[in-house]
């Protein structure tokens, strides 16, 4: 059918040539004008015509679409496997105010003992899933793999320095990383001397400086606490970050 629609239009395109070259003869038309007006009268039999949808043409990439299926995904699972409305009940003898700002992966604490004011900035947990190797337990020297929290403790005084304790918090005690004194008033072309490494200092004096802090509040029933808080805090994060990634994609 095809063919023979072809076969039509080509005998009348031949045709109109035959009409082109008798009214050449009979006319001072030239040559070339009627033939191109013979084949200008007949074009659309022969010339197929691309009809392109402008709703088509601003259609999103497939690359974009797919990445938009797998973050609803992600936000399914995550909103499936966690319970992000569920508040983490703060324990009663719990020495510090909880600061947290949403949107930030950090929350700081305060308190006041005696005459010091005290901040804590607490960090996201490190996280240590699964059994650790056997090889490890052959180790003594080394402390085998587990979850900790970081924090940074600041102790104030009414004006003048002040101390700050960068730690880390595991279940069963306070690691004290580090221990300087800070000066306020110390403008940025000075450094200050930062004291010897807290491994360093005498066993006694070590002790000494984790019954003082143990004293202000950090200790390990507080990191515990603290860990569970930032677990929770991380999930709920992490869900409003992956929403910001879908509205940004689906714009």
């Amino acid at each position: 059918m095809a063919f023979n629609s072809i076969l039509r239009k080509s005998g009348s395109f031949v045709r109109a040539l035959a009409v082109a070259g008798q009214l050449t003869k009979n006319n001072h038309l030239g040559h070339r004008t009627l033939i191109f007006s013979a084949i200008n009268h007949h074009k659309d039999s022969f010339v197929p015509k691309f009809h392109f949808s402008s709703a088509a043409a601003r259609k999103k990439p497939t690359s974009d679409e797919n990445l938009l299926r797998v973050i609803e995904s992600e936000i399914a699972c995550a909103q499936e496997t966690d319970d992000h409305n569920a508040e983490e009940g703060v324990p009663s003898n719990f020495p510090f105010k909880i600061i947290d700002s949403p949107g930030n992966q950090t929350i700081t604490l305060e308190r006041t003992y005696q005459d010091e004011e005290i901040k804590v900035e607490v960090h996201m947990p490190d996280l240590v899933t699964g059994e650790g190797n056997d090889d490890d337990d052959d180790n003594e020297g080394e402390r085998a793999p587990q979850s900790s929290i970081p924090l940074s403790v600041s102790v104030y005084k009414k004006g003048g320095p002040y101390l700050e304790f960068n730690c880390v918090g595991y279940p069963d005690e306070i690691v004290i990383d580090s221990l300087s004194v800070k000066n306020p008033d110390l403008t940025e072309d000075q450094i200050a001397y930062e004291g010897p490494d807290f491994q360093d200092l005498d066993e006694n004096l070590q002790k000494s400086f984790h019954r003082y802090l143990e004293i202000r509040g950090i200790k390990p029933s507080t990191t515990n606490f603290l860990h569970e808080y930032m677990i929770n805090k991380d999930s709920k994060e992490y869900l409003v970050w992956l929403n910001k990634l879908k509205n940004f994609v689906q714009a």
